[in-house]
């Protein structure tokens, strides 16, 4: 497994994160978007490191247009020497409409088509060909030779989606390079779900198994206020209808079926001692740097290709997991 580390997405933090990380041994970054876009960051971070992979994990897809993410991506390819990852995701219906004011339908259908547009527009920049890219949801035809970018010599970046139910995950499969599973998954959703449902998309779109790359993320807890910390992120994620399917492969859908109805009247402080501990167990690898190193490794290899981890909270500097990366290593 390679090792990912989470970076804190600020200008003024995020290029000596991306240094430091690289230091510590990783071999790849990610800054999310959550508060602040992940792109003008990236461009720091890409400025301040030299081998590492590094890119959003995830950005929100249909916040914008292929076009508007084409551009970045493709600068930050170039000047990276082929070292960026695109990780789109969809977000869910109440933000893309009511805070980033665009459409939103068949969400699944959509990432699908937005991907191949990506693809055609690099392509276009590549080789110099027409743009001809018609769709359902997405049409491009105008590119002027003014507007397209210097030449990336370094191929187009990798795709990676952000995927929980099988509709998303079997267009991962079908088009992306890779994919960031929700932190809110459990081993066994993973192994008897995520992967075989991804590896159905590629057969069916005549890709190799080995096509898309699994980036797990993991919630980690070294402490009781840690795993407290967990228990919090987890009914949070756990309120949310679209990670269902996680819930009801263990038995535990009627947690949602408390949870939701708390969160749609923000009584945000009843929901998490509704979570119990052998929820936030199946989530969260607890214990020492060692311990988790050895919980992370059971868990993860022969199914994850990549692996980043957290606690849920601010992100703090990529020095405060650097006795876990150590671990990791060796």
């Amino acid at each position: 497994m390679q090792i990912d580390v989470r970076v804190r997405n600020p200008l003024e933090f995020i290029g000596d994160d991306a240094r430091l990380a690289e230091e510590l041994g990783v071999d790849g970054v990610l800054n999310a978007e959550i508060e602040e876009d992940p792109f003008p960051g990236l461009a720091l971070a890409a400025a301040r490191t030299e081998r590492v992979a590094f890119g959003p994990a995830v950005a929100v897809a249909f916040a914008r247009t292929p076009m508007t993410v084409a551009y970045p991506a493709y600068h930050l390819q170039r000047f990276s020497r082929g070292r960026f990852v695109l990780g789109l995701g969809s977000q869910i219906r109440p933000h893309v409409e009511r805070r980033y004011g665009m459409p939103w339908s068949r969400p699944a259908a959509r990432m699908k088509e937005f991907v191949s547009a990506l693809h055609a527009i690099w392509r276009t920049w590549d080789t110099g060909e027409p743009l001809d890219f018609r769709g359902e949801f997405y049409t491009h035809t105008l590119m002027a030779p003014m507007m397209s970018p210097t030449r990336n010599g370094s191929g187009p970046p990798k795709v990676f989606l952000a995927a929980v139910g099988p509709q998303m995950l079997r267009v991962t499969g079908e088009v992306a390079d890779g994919l960031f599973p929700h932190a809110f998954v459990t081993e066994r959703y993973l192994r008897e779900v995520i992967v075989p449902t991804v590896r159905e998309g590629q057969r069916a779109a005549g890709r190799p198994d080995d096509a898309v790359e699994i980036a797990v993320s993991s919630l980690i807890a070294t402490d009781e206020a840690e795993f407290e910390a967990a228990r919090a992120q987890i009914a949070f994620y756990a309120s949310t209808l679209a990670y269902r399917p996680v819930l009801d492969l263990h038995g535990w859908g009627a947690l949602q079926d408390e949870l939701h109805p708390l969160s749609k009247q923000g009584r945000w402080g009843e929901m998490t001692p509704l979570v119990p501990d052998e929820v936030v167990r199946a989530m969260t690898v607890t214990g020492s740097d060692a311990e988790i190193a050895t919980g992370l490794r059971t868990r993860f290899t022969g199914v994850a290709d990549r692996l980043n981890f957290y606690v849920p909270g601010d992100v703090p500097p990529p020095g405060r997991y650097a006795g876990l990366i150590a671990e990791l290593k060796r």
